[in-house]
């Protein structure tokens, strides 16, 4: 077991994944000679040659297509876009193919491809550089929508993500890629797709987050013990879809009381279906009104702005409490 960043899991398992099917291939904009933008394919160029490691032109939509038509004729492609916010370029390749070529042909093609692309605020960034649009892909039937918090677990959902038969955004939250080090076992392991996990257990309120906000929910739920006496349950969701619906009603059922933390805009975001499949399922064993720690229905702002944008456990903290007092 070694000790790695982010960064560093996620390039082992891509070349985890290549080495053990040469059905795998990587493309994108730089991913080759100069190993991509924040350097996660480093080494994967010279390890499997320009016939696996694919440098493209800056064309997202181009890219995209490329993948889906790699992956009705049996390869498994991993497809890089260095931004978020950049991958607008090629949602119509998604939505009006690789999601619905499994409806179309009636189950005889799927499309088995990923798609990688570095999500969220927190590095400062300029604009379309920091944006966390997971809630437009989520309401994309036919797509999986998979977003790590963890070295660790992106290394295993990454393996998945490549071995499954229909298409997966794979968001990564770049503030992750070297904020922290994880041990990460040797040999290959990998997360089902669509199964959350309880990252904290508690009695007295869930904490449900996910991606680079599950790192200042759990530093809230530290304090609330710390502080308040309070003992919080964390949930990390790992999968936008599907969506772990037991995994949050169970725990929400025992604490009564729920706060939905992430840095994506308010409005139709994930925190609202969370808050919507709890209604649905826990309403009477609510104690208090659900609340949402989000970022806000505006541009994402530039540089020392960008920590007011963000969920942080001072935020968390105080929804907690004013739910707890409810």
């Amino acid at each position: 077991m070694a000790e790695m960043n982010m960064a560093k899991a996620i390039n082992k398992a891509l070349g985890e994944a290549m080495a053990a099917d040469e059905r795998v291939i990587m493309l994108g904009a730089d991913v080759g000679v100069n190993g991509g933008v924040f350097r996660i394919t480093e080494g994967l160029y010279a390890r499997f040659g320009e016939g696996r490691v694919i440098d493209t032109p800056l064309a997202e939509s181009a890219i995209i297509g490329t993948a889906i038509g790699m992956a009705i004729y049996g390869l498994r492609p991993v497809a890089e876009i260095q931004f978020a916010g950049f991958d607008y370029y090629n949602y119509h390749q998604l939505e009006s193919h690789a999601a619905r070529f499994r409806n179309r042909t009636r189950g005889r093609i799927t499309v088995p491809m990923v798609m990688r692309a570095p999500c969220g605020g927190g590095i400062r960034a300029l604009e379309h550089h920091s944006e966390s649009r997971e809630a437009i892909y989520a309401h994309t039937p036919g797509l999986k929508v998979v977003i790590p918090s963890s070295p660790r677990n992106a290394r295993a959902l990454l393996l998945s993500a490549i071995q499954d038969p229909d298409p997966v955004i794979y968001y990564e939250p770049k503030s992750l890629y070297r904020a922290f080090k994880e041990d990460v076992p040797d040999q290959p392991e990998t997360l089902p797709l669509g199964q959350a996990r309880v990252v904290r257990s508690g009695s007295d309120i869930t904490l449900i987050s996910y991606g680079a906000s599950l790192r200042p929910t759990l530093e809230a739920a530290e304090q609330l013990q710390e502080e308040d006496g309070v003992s919080a349950e964390v949930i990390d969701l790992l999968s936008i879809v599907p969506l772990d619906t037991v995994t949050i009603v169970t725990s929400v059922k025992k604490t009564g009381r729920a706060v939905v933390v992430h840095e994506g805009p308010r409005s139709c975001g994930i925190g609202a279906e969370v808050a919507a499949r709890i209604n649905e399922d826990s309403l009477l064993y609510l104690e208090a009104p659900i609340k949402r720690i989000t970022g806000y229905d505006v541009p994402i702002p530039y540089f020392s702005k960008e920590k007011y944008f963000l969920p942080d456990a001072d935020k968390i903290l105080q929804a907690a409490r004013q739910t707890l007092s409810f």
